[in-house]
């Protein structure tokens, strides 16, 4: 694929977020990206609407989390890339070109990174600080990866990656694990887990993540760190195997 022919869909997903994205989408350029697609999780507010009355393309999520809403939403994006956006003010619109354009420049994954060259976050409180920049240095350590931040969803990636990682597949394990602690892993941490593992080109750019506009948080931080501890355990094994299978072949 030729660099200066990559597109991008800004991939906005929504619930309940009208306040937020009434301040927000009138900072979007439409000429930004080649594609604006909002996933509504069925919202009661006239989230979808208003998208709709903005010119943007609005499909319906059918099954809950944010992992979920990327994958569904794939079947409607009509470009090579696509930039995960949150309107709820957390995602700086205006750093919505720089970081397209180094997918342009063939990058498999782009992470605007809370943590890169003195940008932080204004919304994350001590234990979520904590959290994720322990995350990001134990998947450094584990898998040989140079991040800076894993766990925001400010990011963009090749469509591809998805298939080619295998994160649209079915995983028993992952279902289970969500059932037994009764929360979903998002695709962040996952999108950063097998990027690393498979060797895939990764950019990171700093960006701040502001405060989040109306609503509140849906995270919750004990069940998230306990499937998020599931995950990267099994990802590791999993890494593991791959590696012995690959120096098995190798020797050959």
């Amino acid at each position: 694929m030729e660099k200066s022919r990559t597109k991008v869909t800004l991939l906005i997903t929504t619930l309940n977020e009208i306040e937020g994205l009434r301040q927000i989408a009138p900072r979007i350029n439409p000429s930004w990206c080649e594609q604006i697609l909002v996933i509504d999780g069925n919202s009661t507010d006239g989230t979808a609407d208003y998208a709709k009355s903005l010119g943007y393309e609005v499909v319906q999520q059918k099954k809950k989390g944010l992992r979920s809403a990327c994958l569904e939403a794939l079947a409607f994006v009509r470009t090579d890339s696509v930039l995960f956006f949150s309107p709820d003010g957390n995602s700086i619109p205006e750093l919505i070109p720089q970081a397209a354009q180094k997918l342009r420049e063939g990058n498999d994954l782009v992470i605007v990174s809370r943590y890169k060259e003195g940008a932080r976050s204004l919304d994350e409180n001590f234990i979520s600080h904590f959290g994720n920049r322990a995350i990001t240095k134990l998947i450094n350590f584990l898998f040989l990866a140079d991040y800076t931040d894993v766990m925001v969803i400010y990011r963009g990636f090749r469509k591809g990656v998805i298939g080619e990682l295998g994160l649209d597949r079915r995983n028993p394990f992952l279902e289970w694990a969500e059932r037994s602690l009764n929360t979903i892993v998002g695709l962040e941490l996952l999108l950063s887990i097998r990027c690393a593992s498979a060797g895939f080109k990764v950019a990171e750019i700093p960006g701040d993540e502001p405060v989040r506009i109306g609503g509140v948080t849906k995270m919750k931080h004990l069940r998230s760190a306990l499937i998020y501890g599931v995950v990267i355990i099994y990802e590791y094994f999993r890494y593991l195997a791959k590696s012995m299978n690959r120096h098995r072949e190798n020797i050959k």
